[in-house]
């Protein structure tokens, strides 16, 4: 008994014709009618009645199809299992992460990874939250480590890896710097310094001025979190910085509390939400919400 076989067997019936069978097996007529006959010799029953225009199932037919097709859906897994191992040996994933992020776990996360698929590829990308979406979107990267806004992203799944308020910082000598917390429209008439259009954090900040109808006028942007606290510590405008690094932060910084509820900064795990992924992927996937999901934060 040959798998051909039974494959030929499941299309003449499900084409209820041997031409058709044929046609979509992208075989000859000839070749089909010979590979069932031969298993219908060896089962020691006919299978098939093609006494009218249409091939019908015999009894017997009726009693073996069920098993036939198990048999093929068997076959077929243990060829998916093959190819996941083959995909997890040849493979390659692609990892991207906002620049502003010192997570100590990717670190950590490359390395028992690649101990464990040596052959694997494991590429890196640093950019802002907006283009690393759009990555995953293009399948350009497999996962990334983002900012989020509070917009969701229908077709990108996320697992929340940290959330913290952003904060104000100015320096000692700005007049601000006599307040522990300042409403968000308190700041509408000062100069503000920000990470670019397409972060998580100016995505918030964007969001929360626009709910309250705010025009922020910012006068500097950057990439870099340390240059926004620089900057701020120079005396040039209240930068808007998480609060974790305003705090530890080694500049000379004052820090305030914005009191507007919706102004947090999240940083997740994203990935698309539906399509195809590699066997290494998934597995990569799969390995970097685990990590975090034991060991919150980053």
């Amino acid at each position: 008994m040959e798998i051909r076989q039974l494959e030929y067997f499941v299309a003449v019936v499900e084409e209820a014709n041997f031409t058709r069978a044929a046609a979509k097996l992208d075989v000859t007529q000839p070749g089909v009618s010979a590979q069932i006959r031969l298993l219908e010799r060896e089962l020691g029953q006919a299978l098939l009645d093609r006494s009218g225009r249409r091939v019908r199932l015999t009894h017997v037919g009726a009693a073996v199809l069920p098993h036939v097709r198990a048999a093929l859906r068997a076959i077929a897994d243990a060829r998916n299992a093959v190819d996941e191992l083959m995909g997890m040996v040849r493979g390659r994933v692609s990892l991207g992460m906002i620049a502003s992020c010192s997570s100590v776990k990717i670190p950590r996360l490359l390395a028992e990874f690649h101990d464990r698929y040596p052959d694997v590829e494991i590429t890196l990308l640093e950019a802002n939250s907006d283009l690393l979406i759009e990555g995953l979107r293009s399948g350009e990267l497999d996962l990334a480590l983002v900012s989020l806004g509070h917009t969701p992203q229908s077709d990108i799944a996320t697992q929340i890896v940290t959330s913290e308020a952003i904060v104000a910082a100015v320096s000692r000598g700005n007049p601000l710097a006599k307040m522990r917390a300042i409403p968000l429209e308190g700041l509408e008439k000062h100069p503000l310094i920000s990470l670019p259009q397409g972060t998580g954090i100016r995505t918030c900040l964007d969001e929360a001025c626009a709910a309250k109808g705010l025009q922020p006028r910012i006068l500097f942007e950057a990439g870099n979190l340390n240059m926004l606290a620089s900057l701020a510590a120079r005396g040039l405008g209240v930068a808007f910085l998480p609060e974790s690094f305003a705090q530890s932060c080694p500049q000379e910084l004052h820090v305030i509390t914005v009191t507007h509820p919706s102004l947090s900064g999240r940083i997740a795990l994203a990935w698309r939400a539906q399509g195809p992924a590699s066997p290494a992927a998934k597995t990569f996937i799969s390995q970097a919400r685990a990590l975090f999901a034991t060991m919150p934060g980053l």
